[in-house]
């Protein structure tokens, strides 16, 4: 891993909160995610399991996490499963963590080769009543692959069919919502990154370049930068494709006179940066294109003083909803008279801002979350408001991540360019 640690003692810390919300005599267990094959001999990069991320900093395959706070004795309470190498596997996959590594990098005292779970287990499982697992609960998943975990789960229920079995995830998307110090540290990391990148693409973007090489552009710099790579699959949409809200194909030239949205984000230590600008190809943006541009930026200003401890999901996105109504009436895209005789199941905002204005940031860019729970001190999350304006082909959004303090938001982006003026002086600067 490129990447530098993160201290012990977060993951020590984590696993102190979810280990105060268990039942009594409760085991909780969670599987490494699959190496994912592509074809013949291929396989996927390998991206693991978020809650054993978080709860042991073990980035590797094939590990398991057994905590068992009730155990008989001390040094069964926590233990890290993990795969033990060979001389075969380092020649041919390289370096896998030795007892020791894993156990710094974890805090835990205990670690175990992941052949051997299934014995310990078998001493264990009889002490317990309950057994924790997780599987994928977030309101966005719609995944039909089997998952190790849900793999695991079957067997378990299969071979320990009288234990009680519980969800893990009320708990862990609860406090998984809330970010510690070194958590943020790390966001920042992968949006100082971000910045980075992103400065050179302004300097590079010109009429005539390609999607693609915009996006050769962000990856060389994310990984120059000891960076995971894309947070997610990058959207550089140039004209009208900025209108197409998850286009991914990034293989137009991008002509004189457009803009191009760019929706991209490093991922640094298995954290992600999440930013949106949209930028002029020619380095200078059209009068119509500067109106828009302000619009969503007054947007974007709103949205972010608006959010804040105590505020709910639901209601922010309908206040977010009220005002961009009204910057699109400025645009004149529909009137107030229009407004008064909408269907109300189909309002007209929904045309030209359709999606929403907010999303939880961390492990995972679409971070687990509960939309009726309201927001608090140490959530970081996403603003990013949009107008997309298919009869012009035009689709501007901006987007920053943010903090949320005891009396506010702390924009984490406040150092990545945004204003209209100062993209086009770098844009045209060239140096």
């Amino acid at each position: 891993m490129r990447y530098e640690k993160l201290p012990a003692q977060l993951y020590i810390n984590n696993r102190q909160k979810l280990i105060q919300q268990l039942a009594p005599k409760s085991i909780v267990l969670i599987c490494s995610n699959d190496i994912m094959p592509t074809n013949a001999d291929g396989s996927m990069g390998f991206k693991q399991n978020s809650d054993l991320l978080y709860l042991s900093g073990l980035d590797q395959e094939e590990t398991i996490l057994l905590l068992y706070p009730d155990a008989p004795e001390d040094h069964l309470k926590e233990i890290a499963f993990v795969r033990e190498t060979s001389e075969l596997i380092s020649i041919w996959e390289g370096h896998k963590f030795t007892k020791e590594e894993a156990q710094g990098i974890s805090g835990i005292k205990n670690i175990q080769w992941t052949q051997q779970f299934e014995s310990i287990l078998q001493t264990l499982i009889y002490t317990a009543e309950n057994i924790y697992l997780v599987d994928n609960e977030h309101i966005r998943n719609s995944s039909t692959v089997e998952t190790q975990n849900a793999r695991f789960t079957k067997s378990l229920q299969a071979k320990y069919p009288t234990h009680s079995y519980k969800r893990l995830a009320p708990i862990t998307n609860t406090i998984r919502m809330k970010k510690e110090m070194d958590e943020i540290k790390a966001m920042q990391k992968a949006i100082d990154i971000t910045e980075s990148a992103f400065r050179r693409v302004l300097k590079f973007t010109q009429p005539g370049v390609t999607e693609y090489e915009i996006e050769a552009e962000f990856i060389h710099e994310f990984i120059r930068l000891k960076g995971d790579g894309f947070a997610y699959t990058p959207i550089i949409a140039s004209g009208a494709n900025a209108c197409v809200l998850h286009y991914i194909e990034n293989k137009e030239v991008c002509q004189d006179g457009d803009v191009i949205l760019l929706d991209v984000g490093a991922a640094y230590g298995n954290y992600n940066a999440d930013m949106t600008r949209t930028i002029p190809v020619s380095g200078k943006f059209s009068p119509r294109q500067k109106q828009v541009y302000l619009a969503v930026h007054d947007v974007l200003n709103f949205a972010s003083q608006l959010m804040r401890p105590s505020i709910y999901w639901v209601d922010y996105q309908k206040e977010v909803e009220r005002y961009m109504e009204g910057k699109l009436i400025d645009l004149g895209l529909f009137s107030r008279a229009d407004v008064e005789k909408q269907d109300k199941n189909a309002p007209l905002f929904k045309k030209y801002f359709m999606h929403g204005v907010a999303h939880h940031l961390g492990l995972d860019v679409h971070d687990v979350w509960d939309k009726y729970k309201p927001f608090e001190a140490g959530m970081v999350l996403t603003c990013e408001p949009g107008i997309y304006i298919r009869e012009e082909g035009l689709g501007i959004r901006l987007e920053n991540n943010l903090l949320i303090t005891s009396t506010g938001t702390d924009n984490l982006m406040k150092h990545i360019p945004i204003e209209w003026d100062e993209i086009e002086s770098i844009m045209q600067s060239k140096i």
